[in-house]
């Protein structure tokens, strides 16, 4: 038995001391998606705004989400919104057609007024002050969009407006598809979001108007818990995607004539199967990063997807993100990256145009596979995010100490060092069995 666990021990330490070998060796590779030391990003210049609009309507008291009123539903819904608040997050809480009990039209047309203003919410009296709601008026949708405009103010960060509503305006004018486009022609960065509690087609036209024109999204709400999640989803979004206002830049349909970027975050609009070309300047030895999101905010067809690229100026492929798309979600996103090295450049299956890996432009292509839905509008294209930043390129693996980075010397290691561990442990099964035949 002494023999046995004396064996058993130095296995154990043989074993342990290849497991730290191997480690060790391994430990020496880079790791691509390593930020450099000390890096930190960038602060937002302001905090993340959002403005809730919320239709009181008398409309509001119909009973047909899961055997609840509308409003009762919305109720809670920004209850739990309310208690899940980022603390950097501005929130306040607009409404239409609360107040006015009477039948003059012109009258309850102007009933919208700010009910917690956009700022660092106090919970309780936020809740409190949804709770006191009874579903009244008019729709004015148009004139609370003005209003919570207003109630965001101007700045550089984009700020979000998310409306809910279960009807179509019935004070216009304004009209509020005009009064959208309006916000999106004075380029105060705003994002208006539409949440329909009903399903009438003409609703959801209106709706669908209005949170295009912003590049914003619309969803048709079935349920409590959709519109919870929805409502958290957007309100998450103003905080996370918004940390600086996004610069206007017109992609083309050519590499030779699109616009030249500088790292940062820029927004466009893509036709529904279009291809759209953007151009980064890269030198030898810096890193291209590249991301896109398009936000679906119309009803498309299945199966679809969006892809980004990235190409030297003569359309030959550098490198491509994954397609992105199929899922059933709002936004699609995909990303890449691409290192400019006289290697990447010597590898590539034709040769490089004149200048891209010593100085050049590379040019990033955004395709989608996307189809609208029969009776969807097709115009003004899809919002689209570009985000671009250019570093200095990481270590290739090439360049690692052993060259462990190269394929077959790692797969040649990784053999050699299963044939040892084969050797030693039959060896030891062979020394045991020799040591319990002799006892």
């Amino acid at each position: 038995m002494i023999i046995k666990r004396r064996t058993a021990g130095r296995l154990a330490r043989l074993l342990a001391a290849l497991a730290i070998t191997g480690v060790s060796l391994l430990s020496g590779l880079p790791a691509a998606a390593d930020e450099p030391p000390g890096t930190a990003p960038a602060a937002a210049a302001e905090p993340p705004k959002v403005d809730l609009v919320l239709d009181v309507s008398g409309s509001m008291r119909t009973a047909d989400l899961e055997g609840r009123s509308r409003l009762s539903v919305a109720q809670q819904s920004l209850d739990e919104v309310v208690d899940a608040l980022p603390d950097e997050t501005q929130f306040g809480i607009r409404v239409l057609g609360a107040t006015y009990q009477g039948t003059d039209h012109n009258a309850g047309c102007l009933d919208t007024q700010s009910l917690y203003p956009v700022g660092h919410t106090d919970k309780v009296q936020a809740k409190t002050a949804v709770a006191t709601l009874r579903p009244t008026g008019f729709t004015p949708i148009g004139l609370a969009l003005r209003g919570a405009a207003q109630d965001l103010g101007q700045g550089q960060t984009t700020r979000r407006v998310v409306l809910i509503t279960d009807g179509e305006d019935d004070c216009a004018p304004p009209d509020p598809c005009d009064v959208a486009r309006e916000l999106a022609a004075q380029g105060i960065h705003l994002v208006i979001d539409t949440l329909g509690l009903s399903h009438d087609d003409k609703v959801r036209n209106q709706l669908l108007c209005i949170a295009s024109a912003t590049g914003g999204t619309y969803t048709d709400v079935h349920t409590e818990q959709q519109l919870s999640q929805k409502l958290k989803q957007l309100v998450g979004r103003a905080t996370v995607t918004y940390q600086e206002a996004p610069t206007l830049a017109a992609g083309t349909d050519t590499c030779a004539t699109a616009p030249l970027l500088a790292p940062g975050v820029y927004s466009d609009r893509e036709k529904f199967a279009e291809h759209r070309y953007y151009r980064v300047p890269v030198a030898s030895g810096q890193e291209l990063r590249a991301s896109v999101s398009v936000s679906l905010d119309r009803a498309v067809a299945r199966d679809y997807g969006v892809l980004l690229q990235a190409t030297d100026p003569g359309g030959q492929e550098l490198v491509r993100g994954a397609d992105a798309g199929s899922g059933r979600t709002d936004v699609i996103s995909t990303g890449l990256r691409w290192a400019a090295t006289d290697k990447a450049a010597s590898s590539a299956p034709t040769p490089l145009a004149a200048g891209t890996a010593a100085g050049g432009a590379v040019c990033l292509v955004v395709s989608n596979s996307l189809a609208a839905q029969p009776g969807v509008a097709t115009d003004p294209g899809l919002p689209l995010e570009l985000t671009v930043d250019v570093t200095a390129a990481s270590p290739a693996p090439q360049d690692a100490v052993l060259g462990l980075g190269r394929g077959w010397v790692l797969l040649l290691v990784l053999t050699g060092a299963g044939l040892l561990c084969g050797l030693l442990f039959g060896w030891v099964a062979r020394w045991r069995i020799s040591i319990w035949r002799e006892n």
